[in-house]
């Protein structure tokens, strides 16, 4: 037995529990726990992780839920494995998709639950950074008035930085993020005040059970609410129910379908940090397809 399950038992109260691997991500590993009067939990952990990333991701999970728009999976414990630290969760069984108006109209409620200020994670997070595993998401918290654009620049070069130095970023590529950040303020259209938005809102953080779309795996922070909807497209869109239920809460600016790419160049550098090369491309071409 790990040191993880052995902690996952001491945080349940029933060293018995088992604790069988299944459905992790691309960072980190997936358990299904049992215990012995038949509850089931889900854990994730990382050999090597920080339980201060475990710990942000639980205050995120409560801080999307206090909107009350959208079911987060209950926070049971944060494991504190010196080796393997993790997070334990309610299980939530997982269904097909279903009402993507459902999903539209929570989402746009969670937005205007807003923050206080750009870059502020959750109350009761810490740090000035978002990890996403080896990729680092600096934090420039700034005050409403100011707008996002100059944040999110600084996000632009820090991560175009980091993909550079992993060899998974050319250094043309890297010209082009550069002046796509010197243009952020012309590119990322009117500015709007913060949103709580989720920071990592790919189709698959959105779990279906029931009918019902969970949010899950949050980045959560204060920012721009058209990162969220942007990356939910990056990797497949939601469908043609969800604009519509969306804007019928909160309607989106104009131009927003122009700006899709401008900030889909964040996960995808992020992605060009951990897993290489052809993310990197990716991010070159959709900056060149931005500054024109």
């Amino acid at each position: 037995m790990s040191s993880f399950q052995r902690a996952v038992g001491s945080a349940l109260g029933d060293e018995s529990a088992s604790c069988l691997p299944g459905g992790g991500g691309d960072i980190n590993r997936g358990w299904r726990i049992e215990t012995a009067d038949g509850s089931r939990f889900f854990a994730k952990s990382r050999p090597g992780g920080s339980v201060d990333e475990f710990a942000n991701e639980a205050a995120g999970l409560a801080w999307l839920g206090e909107a009350g728009a959208l079911p987060v999976p209950g926070v049971v414990a944060v494991v504190e494995d010196e080796a393997e630290p993790g997070l334990i969760l309610e299980w939530v069984e997982p269904g097909p998709a279903a009402d993507e108006a459902e999903l539209g109209r929570g989402l746009a409620l969670v937005h205007q639950a807003g923050a206080e200020q750009f870059d502020q994670l959750a109350p009761g997070a810490t740090g000035r950074e978002i990890r996403f595993g080896e990729a680092v998401v600096p934090l420039s918290p700034a005050p409403p008035e100011d707008g996002f654009s100059g944040t999110y620049a600084e996000r632009l070069r820090n991560l175009s930085a980091q993909a550079y130095e992993s060899g998974s970023l050319g250094s043309s590529d890297r010209d082009v993020i550069e002046q796509v950040a010197d243009r952020a303020d012309e590119l990322a259209g009117p500015v709007e005040p913060p949103a709580r938005v989720h920071g990592d809102l790919w189709s698959g953080n959105v779990l279906w059970s029931d009918g019902m779309p969970w949010l899950i795996d949050p980045a959560a922070h204060g920012g721009h609410r058209e990162l969220d909807l942007a990356m939910l497209e990056l990797f497949g869109g939601p469908g043609p129910a969800f604009y519509p239920a969306y804007e019928e809460v909160s309607p989106l600016a104009d131009g927003y379908r122009d700006r899709i790419g401008f900030w889909q160049l964040q996960p995808l550098l992020v992605h060009a940090v951990l897993f290489g090369g052809g993310y990197g491309r990716s991010a070159g071409v959709t900056g060149r397809a931005c500054i024109g």
